[in-house]
């Protein structure tokens, strides 16, 4: 039985069995059925399914928020502007999928020679409880726009939020077997990217997850994207607006409870500023609210388990141990519902838990750094590559510096996001593969060589 249960309060929401093996063979059927279809629609259909899906995803934003707030505890506010996103995301893609898949003139020594963008077929997409909306629309919005058809593996303490979605293309009308869910238990995932109904796999999850998805891809000869883990650094000079960067850096770490692969962990100041920005640093966090995520004025929920929590405050009071300094917080709140204060932990050095692992909630490590490149240094000191920011008034050097750093994407004063009209991945145990984007509409297609001899 799934059991999903509130981090709010720790009660149980809803128990729902899984698929049986009858269950999810006709779901594979329907899917590899339904992609022989949908690759022959016109764009223009395929489009109008994703504007209809965006049209429901505004309509009935307030009850899916409510949804993924009960799940995993992200504040009301967040959860609606998520929604608000996965819309974007089907709107953007519809309006200019069918571009990013037009054939591409290729000369050559053929009369005419070009390249063609053929869908796949099934993509089984394996996403995480975090974003429970975002994660699967930024992988099923350019997928079916495509001409692939999708299946959806999502974790089992966001199960319902997994069943509105495909509720949603239901209603919208889309075609049977276009998108559809699969209650499945994580042990049979390596069957399912073995099936020869799966053309292909995505996942977004931790590292674990992803060297077990690659392994059973790789076995199966399936392409694969895998969106992993992050440890990103938020690095400021000592030119910097203090302000700005103490204000963004809150954002950026505790914003979804802290627990986002793209989130900023690392802090890693220039020493000239090191004790100013963290004190703003240490006043702005403070001043988070805390508390039931239903509530509009809630900036900070509970850790969505309570193994979570307790993984957080592990590595916040190990690090201390070893000769970090507790600025602000490092305990989990007393009552029900798995809550952890804003924490943050200053002096932390690599070799510490907070600087070598990844955190994933509600808790901060500021690094000295002694100059610039000691700054790059540590920046790519981890096994990590997935987002970076700088923050400096000279933007020429941050350029120079981002150039330099190991990471999917750099944003010079402003905090990491992903956006539909930017690639989005990462390099190291990060993953590999793009979303997003051209290039990630062009992951899960067949790119294929068209060559015409003269007659």
């Amino acid at each position: 039985m799934i059991v999903t249960i509130d981090p709010t309060t720790g009660d149980v929401i809803e128990r729902i069995p899984p698929m049986d093996a009858v269950q999810i063979d006709a779901r594979l059927g329907a899917a590899a059925r339904a992609a022989r279809a949908w690759a022959t629609e016109p764009f223009e259909n395929r489009a109008a399914l994703l504007r209809d899906v965006a049209r429901r995803l505004r309509d009935e934003s307030e009850s899916l928020a409510v949804t993924a707030v009960h799940e995993m505890g992200k504040p009301i506010v967040q959860a609606r502007a998520e929604v608000e996103k996965c819309a974007w995301a089907c709107d953007y893609f519809s309006e200019h999928g069918a571009d990013m898949l037009a054939p591409q003139n290729a000369p050559s020594n053929a009369a005419r020679s070009y390249v063609a963008f053929r869908p796949l077929g099934v993509l089984l997409a394996i996403m995480p409880w975090n974003f429970p909306y975002w994660q699967v629309f930024r992988a099923a919005a350019p997928a079916l726009m495509a001409g692939n058809t999708l299946l959806l593996k999502h974790a089992a303490n966001t199960t319902r939020c997994a069943l509105e979605i495909e509720r949603v293309f239901r209603d919208a009308a889309a075609p049977e077997g276009v998108f559809g869910v699969l209650l499945a238990r994580g042990e049979e995932i390596d069957k399912l990217v073995a099936d020869p109904r799966i053309a292909a796999v995505t996942l977004t999850g931790s590292e674990r997850a992803g060297v077990a998805v690659a392994s059973a891809a790789g076995e199966a000869l399936k392409k694969c994207v895998l969106e992993l883990g992050g440890s990103d650094p938020f690095v400021v000079f000592s030119d910097a607006d203090l302000d700005a960067a103490a204000t963004a850096a809150v954002k950026a770490r505790f914003q979804n409870n802290g627990e986002s692969c793209i989130a900023a962990k690392r802090f890693i100041v220039e020493a000239p500023v090191y004790d100013q920005f963290l004190k703003r640093f240490v006043e702005r966090a403070a001043a988070q609210v805390v508390g039931n995520p239903m509530e509009e004025r809630v900036q900070i929920g509970p850790c969505a388990r309570a193994d979570l929590r307790e993984t957080v405050h592990e590595q916040a009071s190990e690090s201390v141990a070893q000769g970090a300094r507790c600025a602000l917080g490092g305990k989990p709140r007393g009552g029900r519902g798995f809550f952890y204060e804003p924490t943050i932990v200053a002096d932390v050095v690599a070799g510490m838990r907070m600087f070598d692992e990844e955190v994933f909630g509600p808790a901060a490590a500021v690094v000295r750094a002694h100059d610039r490149d000691d700054a790059l240094a540590l920046a790519n000191r981890s096994s990590f590559g997935l987002g970076s920011s700088v923050w400096t008034s000279d933007v020429a050097a941050a350029e120079n510096f981002g150039a330099r750093i190991e990471a999917g994407a750099v944003f010079i004063n402003g905090m990491v996001a992903s956006d539909p009209r930017l690639p989005f991945g990462g390099v190291k145990k990060s993953g590999y593969g793009r979303e997003l984007s051209a290039f990630g509409i062009h992951e899960f297609v067949n790119i294929q060589t068209v060559w015409i001899g003269g007659l």
